[in-house]
């Protein structure tokens, strides 16, 4: 009995218990199926967060107050200190030469309104050095003005999502809204953007960073925002961010500056873990369909013992029955673990044309796993009914006494 003889011989027992093989081929297949589509989840998070910080801007440093001695894992996102990164720091740090733009950043809540309608955002108060550093563009009207990096002017710039909601389709450019207990003109209006880590920036009003400090009583900064000229080099920038913050605090380094790239490797490795984790728990399912597999070889083989017996008495071997076997059970595995790939692959496509902002991508890894593990466990878990069926006696098989 060649190779083709087998896989006809096994597709034929499969034909005749169509319901055992239904069930089995369900199992494999969904086992698969929720290996990649769970590591397509993790990895699908790992690309957006990738996606969020590459928005942020090319070749970024942020600069926080406090100092954060941090060992592995990520760089961390806030520091304590007892003194403040004041204007005049970000000024002084903004002077170095390897620094394209600087964007000091002092934030809050606030209730922004325009007669009777009313809305709390998140309300920045940074300078015009802001939108270059996170490459923001204005629909209507303009940035901040140039006079704004040392002046607090009553002028602020609404997110798209803000303007429609306080002004529907009137024109805001030039009109007063009351943000807190003061006033702002609005100058311009920024375009459409999605949300970049947590923050939707259509839903935001930007201020000038001395307003800001009036109206949060904040004389310290939330952090500083820096963008680095392209021939400028990140370690050398933060050792000369350092000296001049020492030179300034008495002595002291008391800020913790994180890289784009420190933040996003911090980030990757985390969910590259978590991917890998998800997948590992979802393999159980195929572990579940592995013992599956062996409870039903069991009870085929007895009820197939005639059968077997027949077979060995016109010749066959104990290798030949064993191989007889396993073979019906890696056919099982390779149309379930076809079918559960299709499924995932479908699915996949579909959930990419509902919610492209969120695609989900399986990892070049995940289907190569999902069914090596599916044949492992197949192999493992047929072994054992294999072995049973090659054992039996052809005499007492053919006549169905269990030895």
């Amino acid at each position: 009995m060649n190779s083709s003889d087998k896989i006809r011989f096994n597709l034929a027992v499969l034909g005749r218990y169509r319901v055992r093989t239904g069930l089995l081929l369900l199992a494999i297949g969904i086992g698969v199926a929720s290996v990649i589509l769970l590591t397509s989840l993790g990895e699908g998070a790992r690309r957006y967060v990738n996606r969020e910080f590459s928005a942020l801007g090319n070749n970024m440093l942020i600069v926080f107050p406090g100092k954060t001695e941090t060992v592995g894992g990520m760089p961390p996102i806030y520091g304590t200190s007892h003194r403040d990164l004041t204007l005049e720091d970000a000024a002084a740090i903004g002077q170095i030469s390897t620094i394209e733009d600087w964007a000091p950043i002092i934030a809050g809540n606030s209730l922004v309104s325009r007669d009777s309608r009313m809305r709390e955002v998140i309300v920045i108060g940074s300078t015009p050095g802001f939108f270059a550093v996170r490459q923001l563009d204005t629909a209507r009207g303009n940035i901040l003005p140039e006079r704004t990096n040392d002046d607090a002017m009553p002028v602020c710039v609404l997110g798209a999502k803000l303007k429609r909601e306080l002004f529907d389709n009137d024109r805001a450019i030039g009109e007063w809204v009351r943000i807190g207990d003061r006033r702002f003109r609005v100058i311009g209006v920024l375009s459409e953007r999605g949300e970049s880590l947590g923050l939707d920036l259509r839903d935001v009003a930007v201020i000038p960073v001395r307003s800001a400090e009036q109206l949060f009583n904040s004389p310290g900064l939330f952090r500083l925002l820096l963008s680095l000229k392209q021939s400028g080099n990140a370690e050398y920038t933060k050792q000369r961010i350092e000296a001049v913050v020492k030179a300034r605090h008495e002595g002291v380094d008391d800020v913790t500056i994180v890289s784009q790239d420190s933040i996003l490797s911090g980030f990757d490795d985390i969910l590259t873990t978590l991917t890998i984790t998800i997948g590992a728990i979802a393999a159980i399912s195929l572990l579940v369909a592995g013992v599956l597999i062996m409870n039903i070889s069991l009870i085929s083989v007895s009820q197939r013992r005639q059968e077997i017996g027949l077979l060995k008495a016109i010749g066959a071997s104990r290798a030949q029955i064993r191989d007889l076997f396993l073979g019906e059970s890696l056919l099982l595995v390779g149309i379930g673990s076809a079918c559960g790939v299709a499924f995932a692959l479908a699915l996949l496509t579909l959930e990419r044309q509902l919610a492209p902002s969120f695609p989900l991508i399986a990892p070049w890894w995940s289907i190569t796993a999902a069914v090596s593990t599916a044949f492992v466990f197949g192999v493992l878990f047929s072994w054992v009914p294999s072995r049973r069926a090659a054992d039996l006696d052809p005499v007492l098989a053919m006549r169905g006494i269990v030895k």
